[in-house]
Formats: structure tokens, sequence, C-alpha cells
């Protein structure tokens, strides 16, 4: 093989396959992070630090590859998005971590099929091997319970389904990522000696992390137990509006004037305004965050093609599911109650978004890039 010409991906389908690392690899992979410009911007990656990145890329992709099987995303680029997005994502949250005295709440948004359930997994099995201890939280999870849902369908018909605001129980989401913030795992584990008395068992307390059921009541969806952990390193908090901030009425009203599709009534368009009220209930929620990512379909349309496929890949598989029409009403239901043409893309225009990951129509991964440096004409 003539090195000159080697491609990045070759190199590591090479190590996949039990090739050994070689000097010339780390030279290809070193330029291979700085041909991207907007994407080493966005993980602070700079010629000077370029090599040693590349190293600590290596020794992590190395720890992972008895692993790689296990990985919940199989496609012709998996290794591509692993060492582009993956691998340095985890990298960044861990020094993010580092510079804290507490754990670290990254929140993800992202609308339906951009990949936020496979993100989590992903993450979580890479920082196992950075040693930390990482939960999800959904924002599904801090749903109200069913009969509370119900008691909020009387007093507003249109809430017809879980999911906008005001169907979350805020005040729950709060408490947890308050036990979440204060707890200290690694730290904890490092010091308790159960035949010691330097510190008492008591101390360490169990966090309930609250998980939904969406099956329950025919898919209305109910409370389930909780899962209990003693703690985190990491919180990876995920959800179709975390970290989504009301817009001002003004740029709201003129949205709403050009009757963006699906709002089409003076009806959609209150529902619209009432759900932008309900978005101040959560800002002390996600003033929780330390640190917000966006994961952006290049065409926020395509959610409702990949919920489509979803549902029939179910329903292949002999299980019960909506057909076209209920899908895209059920899609187009949370489109009139928070629009991603304003309120992601108000986000992407603000200071609040650290991390944009640009999701194709085929889900792979586009552009990596900070909030700045996306361009949202393309």
């Amino acid at each position: 093989m003539n090195r000159s010409t080697v491609t990045p991906v070759e190199i590591l389908h090479r190590w996949q396959g039990g090739v050994s690392a070689i000097a010339s690899d780390f030279d290809h992979l070193a330029s291979w992070e700085l041909a991207d410009d907007v994407r080493s911007r966005a993980f602070g990656i700079t010629p000077d630090n370029a090599a040693d990145v590349v190293r600590c890329k290596t020794d992590l992709f190395f720890s992972l590859l008895d692993e790689l099987h296990t990985f919940p995303l199989k496609s012709t680029v998996f290794l591509e998005t692993l060492w582009n997005l993956w691998l340095p994502l985890a990298m960044q949250l861990s020094t993010a971590k580092q510079s804290l005295n507490r754990p670290l709440i990254q929140g993800i948004l992202g609308g339906q099929g951009t990949g936020k359930t496979t993100l989590c997994q992903v993450l979580r099995l890479i920082l196992g091997k950075l040693g930390y201890s990482t939960v999800s939280l959904s924002l599904d999870d801090i749903y109200k319970t069913y009969a509370d849902r119900q008691q909020i369908q009387k007093a507003d018909p249109r809430l017809i389904w879980r999911g906008p605001p005001g169907t979350h129980d805020i005040d729950l989401g709060i408490a947890v990522l308050d036990k979440l913030r204060g707890s200290q795992t690694r730290e904890l584990a490092a010091v308790y000696n159960p035949k010691s008395d330097a510190i008492k068992p008591d101390i360490i307390k169990n966090i309930e992390i609250p998980r939904f059921d969406k099956s329950a009541y025919g898919g209305a969806g109910d409370r389930s137990q909780p899962e209990i952990i003693s703690g985190a390193d990491i919180v990876l908090f995920e959800g179709w509006f975390v970290g989504v901030n009301p817009v001002v009425d003004a740029k709201l009203n003129e949205f709403l004037a050009a009757a963006p599709f699906p709002i089409s009534t003076e009806g959609d368009c209150q529902f619209a305004r009432d759900m932008n009220a309900k978005l101040h209930d959560y800002l002390p929620l996600w003033n929780r965050l330390d640190r917000l990512m966006v994961l952006y379909p290049q065409d926020y349309r395509i959610s409702q093609v990949w919920r489509n496929q979803a549902e029939r890949e179910m329903m292949a598989a002999g299980k019960s599911g909506m057909s076209e029409a209920e899908i895209n009403r059920f899609v187009e239901y949370f489109w009139k109650a928070l629009h991603p043409e304003l309120f992601i893309k108000s986000m992407l225009e603000g200071d609040r978004v650290d991390l944009v990951i640009e999701v194709l129509s085929d889900r792979t991964v586009g552009k990596i890039c900070r909030a700045i440096d996306l361009n949202l004409s393309d």
C-alpha cells in the first residue's frame, strides 16, 4: 500500500483489523484533524496540540476495539463518526468535567429521529473507558404522571398528547439534577472503606432517576420504577426542547404572520404563543445545564420521514404502530407547539449553545461546529 495516499478511514480500518499503528499513521491523522478548520475549532484542536489529540484519540480507539461490536450504530461511516465526533466529544466532556468540583450536566437538544438516544449510549461507553460514571436522563423521564396529565388535558383540551411545555414535572427535574450535581461518585468511591469510620455508609445517598414507560395506558404513558444510582460524574440530559428559551413576542408574532407549515389558523397561532409562554417555567431547569449541544437536522421536515420509517420497521417486526396519517399529525403537533424553524434557529443565534452537530437526511453526521460557525443558510 502506498502510505502517501492512504486515507484516515483506511488507517482506522487497518487498526480495527489488528494492524499496529506506525509513525506515518499519526502524521496522516494529525493532518486530517486540521483539514476541517470548523470541526477543529469546535474541539479546540490547533497545530500546536493536534499531535497530542491524535495520540489521545488513538489510545482511546484501541481501548474500545474489543467493544466496537456493542455500539448501537453500524453503518458505512461508523469509524469516521467515531473518530470525528464521538471520541473528541467524550474527550471534551472529560476536560469540562475536570474543571468542575462537581458532576457535569450536558444538555442535548434534538428533535425526533436526530439520534439523541444513540449518542447517549455511545458516550456512556466511551466515557466509561475514560473512568467516568455516566447517567442519561430524558425530558420524557420527567413527564407528569398519567393522572396529572389527564387533569391538564381537561383544563386545556389542546394538549392531546404528552410532550409540549406544560406536560413535565419541572420541580422533579430540578430536584434530580440538583441531587446529581451534589453527588461526588468517584471521590466517595475513593475514600469509602466499609471497615473504616472515616466516612459513614449513610453519607452515600442513593439517587432516584425517574423513568417513563411510554407503553402504559395504551400508549399514553406513565411513570415506571425509578433507576437507583449513587451518583454520576457526567449527566447527559436530552430531549426535543432541552435548553430552549422563549422568544420575544415580537419575533414570535412576525414568524407566525408568515403562516409557516403546519401553523395555519389563529388557534394554531395562539397555541404557539401559549407554549412559548410556558417555556419561561423551564428556565430554572435549563439553568442547571453546564453545556448544551444541538443535533441539528439539515431540514427539520425530515423528522417526519424518519418517524414513518421507524414506525414501518416496528410493524414489520410484528409490533403495533401508527398509520402514516397519524404519524404526520403527531409530528406536526410538536411543530405547532415549538416550531423548529423559529425555536431551534433562535438558540443557534444566541450564545447558549456550545456545539452543533448537523444531521443529514440519511442520518449521518454533516458539520460539527460551534454555533457561531454554523451557516444557517446552507
